[in-house]
């Protein structure tokens, strides 16, 4: 799955670890996540959108809509 983490942790002037403490996973996650290498889990998925107040599909998009 595709994703524009980086692009919204950027936006809000958020380093990778600023933003994993805020989240409450590790670093490593976050930058997992924004790689493409890590998927993550639905609750965590809810919480990054809920965190930087946005849709959950305007962060994560599913590979069949990636084009």
């Amino acid at each position: 799955m595709k994703n524009k983490l980086k692009v919204y942790r950027v936006m809000h002037n958020l380093t990778q670890e600023d933003l994993a403490k805020r989240l409450g996973v590790t670093r490593q996650t976050i930058i997992a996540i924004e790689r493409g290498k890590y998927d993550p889990s639905l609750p965590l998925a809810f919480k990054i959108a809920r965190f930087f107040k946005a849709k959950i599909e305007d962060i994560f998009i599913p590979d069949e809509e990636a084009g």
